[in-house]
C-alpha cells in the first residue's frame, strides 16, 4: 500500500513539470456557441400630417408702370441718295436679241414709283420728253429739243403736278420706229413691250412694287401687255394700266389683257374717242372689275388726245391715274 502511494505521487509530479515546460501548448478552452445578434432597429417614417386647405391667395395689387422718364427717339430709316436728275441713254435687249433704245429719266427720291411710257406709232420716245419731265417733277420742263412741237411737248398749259412728288419714268422706242414705226411688226412689238418693262424694273432707283405702264396706239396695248407679263414675272409688280387708242395691235387681244390684270386685281383705263371705230370697238370689248372707260367725240387716236382743248383732259385723268394708284393723299 505504502508502494502504491508513493508511485501515484511519482506520476503527479511528472505531469505537473511538463505542464510548466516553454513551448508548451495551451490547454484550449472549450468553444462556445455563437450567439445571434439582434437586428438593428429601423427608425419609423413620421406619420404625415393631416392635409390642411392651402390658405387663399391673397390679392397682390399689381405695380403700377411709371411713366418713361425722356421719350425714346424713333429708329432711323435708312434713306439712299437720288439719282442725278439727268436723263439716262439706256440700252437693252428684246427676247429675240434684238437691240432697243430708252431713257430713264430718275426720280427726286430713292426708290421711287416708276412709269413706264410706251409711245405711238407715228412716232417714238422722243414724244414723251415733257411728259417724263413733269413727271419727273425736277424742273428740267421745257428743255426737251422737241419742246413745243406738238401739244404734248408743250408743258405750259400742263396742270400742276402733285405738291412734293416726284416719280421714275422710263420710256423706249420699238423696234424699227425711230421718227416713226416703217413696219408693222406686231410679235416684235410685243416682245419690246415686255422686254422694256422687264428693264425698268431693274433700273437703279425704282421701287420694284410700284410700276405702272401708260401708252398710245401700239403703245396703248403695250402697257396691259407689258404689265401682266411682269406680274408673272414678279407678283405684285406693275399696278396697272392706261391706253389711249387701243386696237389689240400686238398679237394680244386687248380684253384678254385687261382681264388678265384685272385678275391680279389692278386697274386698266381706257381712252378713246367715238369717232376712231377700231379703239371705240377695242375698249367696249374689255370689261374687269377695276376697268373703266372714258371717250371723247371726234376721231382722234392715241397722243392726238392729250390737247388742252379735249374735255375732260386726257393729261389730268392720266395725273388722276397715277395719285389713285399710288395711293397719293
Amino acid at each position: 500500500m505504502k508502494k502504491w502511494s508513493i508511485l501515484i505521487i511519482l506520476l503527479s509530479l511528472a505531469l505537473i513539470f511538463t505542464a510548466c515546460e516553454p513551448g508548451a501548448p495551451p490547454i484550449a478552452e472549450e468553444a462556445q456557441p455563437e450567439q445571434a445578434q439582434p437586428e438593428a432597429a429601423q427608425p419609423e417614417e413620421p406619420a404625415a400630417p393631416p392635409p390642411t386647405e392651402p390658405p387663399p391667395p391673397t390679392d397682390t395689387p399689381e405695380p403700377t408702370p411709371e411713366p418713361p422718364t425722356a421719350t425714346p427717339e424713333p429708329t432711323a430709316v435708312p434713306t439712299l441718295e437720288p439719282l442725278a436728275a439727268d436723263p439716262q441713254e439706256i440700252e437693252f435687249q428684246a427676247a429675240d436679241g434684238f437691240a432697243l433704245k430708252g431713257r430713264y429719266y430718275p426720280a427726286a427720291v430713292n426708290p421711287a414709283p416708276m412709269i413706264v411710257l410706251h409711245h405711238w406709232a407715228p412716232g417714238d420716245m422722243e414724244d414723251w420728253n415733257e411728259i417724263a419731265f413733269w413727271f419727273q417733277n425736277r424742273g428740267l420742263s421745257g428743255t426737251s429739243p422737241n419742246v413745243g412741237a406738238e401739244p404734248w411737248l408743250d408743258p405750259t398749259w400742263f396742270p400742276p403736278m402733285l405738291e412734293d412728288r416726284s416719280f421714275g419714268v422710263f420710256s423706249f422706242t420699238f423696234r424699227k420706229c425711230e421718227n416713226g414705226c416703217s413696219s408693222f411688226e406686231p410679235a416684235g412689238w410685243l416682245m419690246d413691250a415686255q422686254a422694256a418693262m422687264e428693264t425698268a424694273y431693274s433700273l437703279e432707283g425704282v421701287d420694284q412694287l410700284q410700276i405702272i405702264a401708260m401708252g398710245a396706239s401700239i403703245g396703248a396695248d403695250g402697257a396691259p401687255d407689258g404689265c401682266f407679263w411682269l406680274n408673272d414675272l414678279y407678283p405684285g409688280s406693275c399696278l396697272g394700266a392706261l391706253s389711249l387708242s387701243p386696237g389689240s395691235y400686238l398679237t394680244i387681244d386687248y380684253a384678254e389683257a385687261v382681264t388678265a390684270v384685272d385678275e391680279d386685281g389692278y386697274p386698266v383705263w381706257c381712252f378713246y374717242a367715238t369717232g376712231d371705230g377700231e379703239s371705240s370697238r377695242t375698249c367696249k370689248s374689255a370689261t374687269g372689275d377695276f376697268y373703266q372707260m372714258y371717250e371723247w367725240p371726234g376721231s382722234d387716236h392715241g397722243m392726238m388726245l392729250i390737247r388742252p382743248e379735249i374735255d375732260p383732259s386726257a393729261i389730268q385723268l392720266m395725273l388722276d391715274f397715277v395719285e389713285m394708284v399710288f395711293e397719293i393723299e
